[in-house]
């Protein structure tokens, strides 16, 4: 319990089987680490690259102790688990992030009202605990989206209200939920930050992403906003991960306000999907420096040797784009082994890379991607 730095021949453990504890998977491999899954499903992306796995819920004391006697230091890689889980965890072996951070960013009224005493500028938003709150929503302004506080992603558990009128015909809904005002912005910004042990932190380049339904589409790396923007973007990032005191990676949303000025939107402390580009266009990737981190080892800088275009792939539509990746020159294709691609789900994702400063203009963008 008391060793910080755990050199390549230890055990990794990963709470979570998806594609993102894939990748950690595999980096890890590279700097020599065995890595021990906990996943409630036998099979999985994860399991599929790892040494070992424990079949278990995330909350099942029995599967925990067992999966926490088979690892030297734990992380997860996504959010939608168990806390307690991960309190019982941290009493047997060391947990990279803390337990106390996953809880922030599972809870968005959490989250927000944190960020917002350490000076962090969000959105103007407020806590809906039940249908009573509702007309108070005037007081932040619309249009705004009701949130639910727990277990949204990919643009789940979202209610959009245009104005006052709207609010009649909101029913049955999940409460409590986080109601934010729809914020007038020129682009989404987020920023992949890692500290270490010794309080090391490292950014990588400030990126734009682009939705399509809901959904992470692109992300263009670097953004293309001016160099003290994208400073201030890293540093907003820097301050997070070192009030938090985060040891890990961590994916800051922002938004890039029509006013000039850069919001929060929300913060999610593991490798992100925004951060995959990092892969093909950076010598030390997003999940190596997570690895790093958790593992006790020292962060280089995260140098971009070039720029790139990161494409998610969703679904059976962009499955069927697979053959014409494979024979495009300068696309590296990352598929997750996924058994079946149903709608809306991420199956992969493709980076498209270009000397630096050389990102492609928005016509380009339009065709980039082999139909």
């Amino acid at each position: 319990m008391t060793q910080q730095v755990f050199l390549p021949g230890c055990t990794i453990g990963i709470v979570g089987g998806g594609q993102l504890g894939r990748m950690s998977a595999m980096a890890a491999a590279r700097l020599g680490y065995r890595v021990h899954i906990l996943n409630p499903a036998e099979t999985g992306p994860a399991s599929e690259v790892s040494a070992s796995v424990t079949v278990g819920a995330y909350d099942d004391p029995e599967a925990l102790r067992d999966f926490a006697s088979r690892c030297d230091v734990v992380t997860f890689e996504f959010e939608n688990i168990s806390a307690d889980g991960l309190a019982l965890l941290a009493e047997h072996r060391p947990v990279r992030p803390a337990g106390s951070i996953l809880s922030i960013s599972q809870d968005r009224i959490v989250e927000k009202t944190r960020l917002s005493k350490i000076g962090i500028r969000l959105a103007p938003w407020m806590a809906v605990s039940g249908p009573d709150d509702l007309t108070r929503l005037t007081e932040i302004g619309f249009p705004l989206i009701l949130k639910t506080t727990r277990f949204g992603y990919d643009g789940k558990g979202q209610f959009r209200v245009a104005d006052e009128a709207a609010l009649a015909g909101l029913q049955d809904l999940p409460y409590p939920l986080v109601a934010e005002r729809m914020v007038d912005f020129e682009r989404e910004l987020s920023v992949m930050v890692v500290r270490g042990m010794d309080g090391t932190v490292r950014c990588f380049d400030t990126v734009e992403n682009r939705h399509r339904d809901g959904i992470l589409d692109i992300t263009l790396a670097p953004a293309p906003v001016m160099p003290d923007l994208a400073v201030e973007a890293q540093q907003i990032a820097s301050k997070i991960a070192t009030e938090l005191g985060l040891v890990g990676i961590m994916g800051v949303e922002m938004f890039h306000a029509a006013d000039g000025s850069l919001l929060v939107n929300e913060i999610a402390p593991r490798p992100h999907n925004s951060g995959h580009w990092t892969m093909d266009a950076c010598l030390i990737d997003q999940f190596e420096m997570h690895i790093r981190a958790v593992a006790g080892l020292p962060l280089p800088h995260a140098r971009r040797h070039s720029d790139a275009v990161m494409h998610n792939l969703i679904g059976p539509q962009d499955m069927e784009r697979v053959p014409a990746i494979l024979a495009a020159d300068g696309m590296a294709l990352h598929l997750y082994g996924k058994n079946e691609a149903r709608p809306g789900r991420k199956m992969g994702h493709v980076n498209t890379l270009f000397p630096r400063g050389a990102l492609p203009g928005e016509l380009a963008l339009e065709s980039l991607l082999p139909a």
